[in-house]
């Protein structure tokens, strides 16, 4: 990778950079607020982290690394904006106003899903590999139908997707199309367990001018060029010029998920070598040096994230077990004669244990 091929405002050592492609004055954006916003959104994962570690949730799939593509790319987002994500975008669903604990309930195992995609215009989470891209694009093809061009999608991926043909699938459907879709790819270089090198041959943004649309590469770790690179991209596809890839480079700092064990496949010093571009240090460097912040703010935000992180340990242990039956209750909009027969002989099975007791 060429430094010409990365797009950077803002380096690992704090320093800010123009680029004439990408113009973006600190007046244009809250630095702060984005500081913050990462903060308290990596207190999110690593609270998550401990209660999975103490038997509270069932898995979670970490962030951690990653804030910058997150919050750049959600702050970027218009409120119109649909935005669907995979399983491990906590950044943008903190950007679209869904609380924590509706992620906590999710890998919780006590909700399907704790918010309405319509309302918070924050898809739900989606496990299967690569078919939300097919999902928003579709969409995408749907509000152009509509008429609506104050209104564009993103679709969140990570580097492993894009070897599933669902991909494929939906990059050829947005190009015929020209549908107002944004894919944003979060290379974080390990698909599970394997390296980039086993996902393709090419830099990913490259694949792009394949299925004849633009493709860009961001340093996924720089939140300034991440949201200069998204809005932009964004705008594009509501003034109808169709889709378009942004390749946010980043490095998937912990586990896979809580299930996985990173060590098995990569080595401690590359590990060590990403630590240095911490994409929520940069800023607070940045901010420090250029004055806009002193020490107060950060001492401000610190507490705020322990204040957040005792308020989702809280409410995770609080949360009720829901009731067995409660699981046909969202399958459908309305009634439906197999699953009514399913949940009748569930019922009877549940029933069987409380008689059986009886009888004892």
């Amino acid at each position: 990778m060429t430094d010409s091929e990365l797009i950077q405002l803002l380096t690992p050592e704090g320093e800010r950079l123009a680029h004439p492609m990408y113009p973006l004055d600190d007046s244009e954006v809250d630095l702060k607020g984005l500081y913050r916003d990462m903060t308290l959104v990596r207190r999110v994962d690593t609270e998550a982290i401990s209660l999975q570690r103490q038997g509270e949730l069932g898995i979670w799939a970490s962030l951690l690394g990653q804030e910058a593509a997150q919050i750049g790319s959600g702050r970027a987002l218009a409120p119109a904006d649909m935005a669907f994500p995979s399983y491990r975008e906590h950044g943008v669903a903190w950007c679209r106003g869904l609380e924590p604990e509706k992620l906590i309930e999710l890998f919780r195992g006590v909700s399907h899903s704790g918010w309405d995609p319509a309302e918070r215009k924050f898809h739900l989470y989606t496990i299967v590999i690569g078919d939300q891209t097919l999902h928003a694009t579709g969409y995408a093809m749907g509000i152009q139908r509509d008429g609506a061009d104050d209104e564009a999608v993103i679709v969140y991926f990570g580097d492993g997707a894009t070897s599933q043909g669902d991909v494929s699938e939906a990059f050829n459907f947005a190009s015929v199309f020209n549908a107002p879709v944004v894919f944003f790819c979060q290379n974080n270089q390990w698909a599970i367990s394997e390296s980039n090198e086993r996902q393709t041959r090419v830099p990913l943004y490259q694949r792009a001018s394949g299925f004849g649309f633009p493709g860009v590469r961001v340093d996924g770790n720089d939140v300034l060029a991440c949201y200069a690179v998204t809005r932009q991209a964004l705008r594009a596809a509501r003034e109808g010029q169709g889709p378009s890839l942004i390749e946010a480079f980043t490095y998937r700092m912990g586990a896979h998920t809580t299930t996985d064990d990173p060590t098995r496949y990569r080595i401690a010093s590359e590990l060590e070598t990403w630590k240095l571009k911490d994409p929520i240090e940069r800023v607070r460097v940045y901010l420090a040096r250029s004055g806009q912040a002193d020490s107060g703010f950060f001492e401000k935000i610190s507490a705020e994230a322990d204040e957040l992180g005792a308020r989702i340990r809280e409410a995770c242990r609080a949360m009720p077990d829901p009731a067995p039956l409660s699981l046909f209750d969202h399958v459908y909009a309305g009634s439906h004669a197999i699953l009514d027969a399913e949940r009748e002989r569930f019922a009877a099975y549940l029933d069987s244990f409380e008689s059986e007791g009886a009888s004892r």
